[in-house]
C-alpha cells in the first residue's frame, strides 16, 4: 500500500504542482518582461525573473502562516509549500544568471573593483557591491535549499534538522530585500516597482509576525 500511495503523491506533485508552477512561473516572467519599458532585453528579463522569483518566495513564506491563521497547522514538510519553494529557487537562480549580464561585460566587476594590478582582487565597498554581495549570498542559500528540497535529504537529515535548515529561507528573504532596496536606489527605478516591492515585503512580514504570535499563543 505504501508504494502506490507514494507513486500517486509523485504524480500529483509532477502534474498538479510542478507542471502548473513551471508553466505559470515562465508565463509570468514572459508577461512581466513584456510590460517593462526598456530597449535592453537582458534588463527586462532580469527584472521579470527577479520580481517573479520574489513573488514565489513570498508565497512560499506565507503559506504556513496563512494556514495557521485559518485554524490549521502545517506539517513539518508540505508538498505544495516545498514545490513553490523549488520554483522560487529555479526562477531566482535564472535571475542571477541573467542579471549578472546586465550592467558590465565582466561579471567579476560586480564584486571586485577594477585594479591596475591584475593579480590583486579588491572587494567593492560601494552600494553596487553591497547589492551584489547580498544577491550572491541569497543565491547560494537558494541553491543549498534547492538541493535539500527532496524526500531523500529529509530522510537522511531527519525531519527536525531538515526543517531547521529550511528556515534559512527567512535569511534568503532578508538578503533579497537588502539586494532589492540597493538596486532600487542605484537604478532610480520607477515608483511602480517600489510599490510592488514594498507590498510584497509588507505582506510577508505582516503574515509572518501575525502567524508567529498566533503560534506563540497556542503553545
Amino acid at each position: 500500500m505504501v508504494k502506490p500511495r507514494k507513486t500517486q503523491r509523485l504524480k500529483t506533485r509532477l502534474w498538479k504542482h510542478h507542471l502548473a508552477l513551471g508553466i505559470g512561473s515562465l508565463l509570468a516572467v514572459y508577461l512581466v518582461n513584456s510590460m517593462i519599458q526598456s530597449d535592453y532585453a537582458m534588463y527586462r528579463w532580469s527584472m521579470a525573473s527577479g520580481y517573479v522569483g520574489l513573488a514565489l518566495l513570498v508565497i512560499t513564506l506565507i503559506l504556513g502562516p496563512a494556514k495557521l491563521l485559518s485554524g490549521k497547522r502545517y506539517p513539518r514538510s508540505n508538498d505544495l509549500r516545498r514545490d513553490f519553494g523549488i520554483w522560487s529557487a529555479i526562477i531566482g537562480l535564472i535571475h542571477v544568471v541573467v542579471g549578472i549580464q546586465v550592467h558590465m561585460g565582466n561579471p567579476w566587476l560586480y564584486f571586485f573593483l577594477k585594479d591596475p594590478f591584475p593579480q590583486q582582487l579588491v572587494l567593492r565597498g560601494d552600494l553596487f557591491g553591497f547589492a551584489n554581495y547580498t544577491g550572491l549570498v541569497a543565491a547560494l542559500i537558494l541553491l543549498f535549499l534547492l538541493l535539500l528540497s527532496n524526500d531523500l535529504s529529509m530522510k537522511k537529515l531527519g525531519g527536525k534538522r531538515w526543517k531547521n535548515l529550511q528556515r534559512w529561507s527567512y535569511g534568503i528573504f532578508l538578503f533579497v530585500i537588502a539586494h532589492s532596496i540597493a538596486y532600487q536606489v542605484i537604478e532610480e527605478r520607477k515608483m511602480l516597482y517600489l510599490i510592488i516591492f514594498s507590498l510584497l515585503a509588507l505582506i510577508t512580514v505582516t503574515l509572518q509576525l501575525v502567524g508567529f504570535f498566533k503560534w506563540r499563543s497556542t503553545n
